[in-house]
């Protein structure tokens, strides 16, 4: 089947962005896909903006606290550290809503997208909004530069530091949480490294650390220095060297290859494109614009089983139809919810390995509620659904409506709930 340039060209925005816009809908017809792809790709090579949400009062409370020692952090009067969660939660949701905002409107669209699955790649789930802007920004900023840099800079973040417990790793007591999701989810994958590799690389990411502030913090009387083995080769290795000796075999650039192409191509992997792919990637020093490149300027691209075939994931779907129907919503928490409902709430990954996406998205809930998203939209109709109450996963964000605490006793909540939640949208037509 010979496909027309309006149809290449719509798929080709809905995978390398987040749909068309209303602007793109006149022209595509007669573009060439290579060349709607090279707008693509101009838009997307600046440095995105800071995305900047923490609250003064915050700022000044940890800037301060970063000054401070660790007896007096400890000593924080239970106010004090009440405000601090409050607010971070708080500027959770407020950085979430702002970074859909800039999937529904930037025209950086490739970087959004590929921020998206770096997203969920280097998942990472803390409640301290300082650390979770700063991981955010690392993404956003090195989504389609060198994998290499972006590897080494989640790493030395305060977000991946602290969930993966590497503050504790220290000389003689090392924790291998990191060592370990660092080879399992991050670069060679399951099955391609030893307990004894993990054993040693984690005594070579001893006395890596972070500040208050979230700055990353070498702490050299906690690292131990002495010699390693870690996948066949020995020295006095340091967590540089572990990521630089995991970035030299070629299966960590299979292993990134193929989610890659699960994300953004279908679901269900095609070997000899992803060997093609992943061979080109290494040979590139891992250059992720030239990876999507690779993709997206490729013939089987456009073939006709990788058309239509992905379950977009809930916040494709939502900034998706918000690009394509642009509109006003009012009470924009509304989209935490629906987040929530529908299984992606930014931010809050269900663990270390991100969301499993696929056909995992879809359940009879989930399916009828993305069926009645354009009514709830459209004709303002009452949402009364209620999410799981996973506290765990929620980090304290249980019981709250429209985005705000909902601290009733419970009865009020299951009036709250009966009662319902409205999208007060007003369309752009």
């Amino acid at each position: 089947m010979s496909l027309s340039n309006q149809q290449k060209n719509l798929h080709l925005l809905w995978r390398a962005g987040f749909g068309p816009a209303p602007a793109d809908l006149s022209r595509i017809g007669n573009k060439k896909p290579p060349s709607l792809y090279k707008e693509m790709v101009e838009a997307s090579a600046a440095t995105p903006a800071y995305i900047d949400v923490v609250d003064p009062d915050l700022k000044q409370l940890i800037m301060g606290g970063a000054e401070m020692g660790a007896m007096q952090r400890a000593s924080l009067s239970e106010d004090q550290k009440k405000t601090l969660r409050v607010k971070s939660r708080d500027g959770l949701k407020d950085l979430n809503l702002a970074w859909l905002s800039q999937m529904i409107s930037s025209k950086q669209q490739l970087r959004e997208k590929i921020s998206l699955f770096w997203h969920g790649h280097f998942a990472s789930r803390t409640v301290n909004i300082i650390y979770q802007q700063k991981l955010l920004d690392i993404v956003r900023t090195n989504a389609l530069g060198s994998f290499a840099v972006l590897l080494k800079e989640v790493s030395k973040s305060a977000s991946m530091i602290n969930f993966l417990n590497n503050n504790q790793n220290r000389k003689d007591h090392p924790n291998e949480n990191f060592a370990r999701e660092v080879m399992e989810l991050f670069t060679l994958g399951r099955g391609h490294y030893t307990e004894k590799d993990i054993r040693e690389s984690a005594r070579a990411f001893t006395g890596w650390g972070a500040a208050i502030d979230g700055t990353f913090v070498f702490r050299e009387r906690q690292h131990d220095d002495g010699e390693k083995t870690f996948l066949g080769k020995t020295g006095r290795f340091t967590g540089d060297d572990i990521l630089s000796i995991l970035l030299e075999q070629k299966q960590t650039a299979r292993f990134i290859t193929q989610k890659i192409y699960r994300f953004f191509v279908n679901d269900v992997p095609d070997e000899a494109n992803i060997e093609w792919l992943a061979n080109r990637f290494y040979a590139h020093h891992y250059d992720i614009q030239q990876l999507m490149d690779d993709i997206f300027t490729s013939d089987w691209f456009y073939s006709e089983q990788n058309m239509g075939s992905r379950i977009k994931a809930p916040v494709e779907l939502l900034a998706g139809i918000r690009r394509v129907l642009p509109m006003q919503i009012d009470n924009e928490a509304s989209q935490l919810l629906l987040q929530r409902l529908l299984g992606q709430l930014l931010f809050y990954p269900p663990n270390v390995a991100g969301w499993p996406g696929g056909k995992n998205w879809i359940d009879s809930s989930t399916l009828m509620l993305r069926l009645r998203i354009p009514q709830l939209i459209y004709a303002g109709d009452v949402l009364k659904l209620k999410p799981k109450d996973d506290d765990d996963q929620m980090m304290g964000m249980r019981d709250r409506d429209n985005g705000e605490a909902n601290l009733l006793a419970p009865a009020n909540r299951r009036k709250a709930a009966a009662k319902g939640q409205q999208i007060q949208a007003s369309i752009q037509w």
